[in-house]
């Protein structure tokens, strides 16, 4: 599994997995914890293609819910 460096590069991983999100909307997630990532040093944040895969799983049973 890949990791992914950065903002810019997360939100092209999700447009491509049609789970398109603005950069507010991933900011408001780091702020939050509720999006899983890494700060291994200073400003970088990564992001492993695994967890997301698995966290956009979690959101799509979270939206399923909610439409019930």
């Amino acid at each position: 599994m890949g990791k992914i460096q950065g903002i810019p590069k997360l939100l092209n991983y999700l447009e491509h997995r049609s789970y398109p999100m603005t950069e507010e909307q991933i900011i408001r997630l780091l702020s939050e914890r509720k999006i899983p990532h890494a700060r291994p040093y200073g400003d970088m944040i990564l992001f492993d293609e695994g967890y997301i895969d698995w966290w956009i799983g979690e959101q799509h049973k979270t939206d399923e819910l909610v439409m019930d």
